[in-house]
């Protein structure tokens, strides 16, 4: 998204801040893929409490072909507040069944396509294994000259206007053409994606029941594309959450394109609508992999509302992600999969589905 100061980019992870950082503006520097290198191991935490399944140490990601019936289709959405394409993957674990299926909307980052995004995520490998529809939006060269969203925008920062109207008129137009589950729709996305995911999210929480950000910003931490550049490099709290939201968190401690400290200011501003969460803290580290803190907030010992993912030495990169993409570090913990776990234990009512909120 933008660059480090000089001296940060002759650090080991500069290449990454000067890649996202001609993504953002329109630089000359012109730098290879990122992929970035395992860290060396350390020794593992102390042994913990016992815990679910769903809670031990994420394995590293595994390589899955899908299968022939699958279908990726290329699309596009006009409606009052713009166009955009997109491409929406249907499972074919899903034929034959009439249960309708969870939506997830996957927001990429500056520089990227839908189809790197689902490369480098995975994310259709696991939409065969959980039965869900996957839909990747688009962001044209003409809205922005590197395919960034546009979340530092006022006008792209509420309801009823700009990006957010126009993408939850996208996603309400999957959910009446496909046999999608109205209650289980998510949203997702890295860097000026999830940033813009955090926006959509809040702006909707009647369409949205939760939503995974990856080396994002808190929902107003900037005004304008100067402002941004502020936020990114020192971080920026942003402004009060105005809903519950079911909100997973991962950052890099070594970002230096989006400060890890906005991971945080993310993390207080979704605990802020909720009354009282009980926080737990955990240690880990992938096998032969990047250690990483999980912090879960949670009633009782019930699911877990908000979580935040530290991942130590990890840069601006997709946390386990697959090397056929860009912006990924293999050696982290399986973002894709933990946002999968985390976001399908929540689901809208009916009630709150059908409320008025103000544009």
């Amino acid at each position: 998204m933008f660059s480090a100061s000089r001296g940060r980019r002759k650090k080991a992870a500069a290449p990454v801040a000067a890649r996202m950082m001609a993504a953002f503006f329109r630089s000359a520097l012109k730098v290879p893929a990122l992929v970035l290198t395992p860290a060396k191991a350390s020794k593992p935490a102390t042994k913990a409490k016992a815990r679910t399944a769903a809670d031990k140490a994420p394995a590293r990601p595994r390589l899955v072909t899908a299968p022939a019936r699958a279908s990726f289709r290329t699309l596009t959405h006009d409606c009052a507040f713009g166009q955009r394409g997109y491409k929406i993957y249907t499972p074919a674990s899903a034929a034959g069944s009439a249960d309708p299926l969870p939506v997830l909307v996957m927001l990429h980052g500056c520089g990227q396509t839908p189809d790197d995004f689902a490369k480098g995520t995975r994310m259709n490998a696991l939409a065969e294994e959980f039965r869900m529809l996957v839909v990747y939006p688009a962001q044209t060269r003409e809205a922005h000259p590197k395919r960034c969203w546009n979340w530092f925008q006022p006008g792209d920062q509420h309801r009823g206007a700009g990006e957010p109207a126009l993408l939850a008129s996208l996603t309400r137009e999957v959910l009446q053409q496909n046999p999608a589950d109205p209650a289980r729709v998510y949203v997702a996305g890295l860097s000026a994606g999830g940033s813009a995911a955090l926006v959509l999210a809040q702006a909707y929480p009647d369409l949205f029941a939760g939503v995974g950000v990856h080396s994002g910003l808190p929902a107003g931490a900037a005004q304008g594309k100067a402002f941004a550049m502020t936020a990114m490099g020192q971080g920026n709290p942003g402004i009060p959450s105005p809903h519950p939201v079911p909100t997973i968190i991962f950052h890099g401690s070594k970002d230096h394109v989006v400060n890890a400290r906005n991971g945080r200011f993310v993390a207080i501003r979704a605990l802020e609508p909720f009354a009282y969460l009980r926080e737990t803290q955990q240690k880990r580290q992938v096998p032969k992999g990047r250690s990483y803190v999980r912090t879960s907030h949670r009633v009782g010992q019930g699911r877990a509302f908000v979580e935040h993912w530290l991942i130590e030495g990890s840069g601006h990169a997709w946390s386990g992600g697959s090397p056929a993409g860009r912006f990924v570090d293999p050696s982290g913990p399986d973002a894709s999969r933990e946002m999968v776990r985390f976001l399908l234990r929540h689901r809208t009512t009916i009630r709150k589905r059908r409320m008025q909120f103000a544009a």
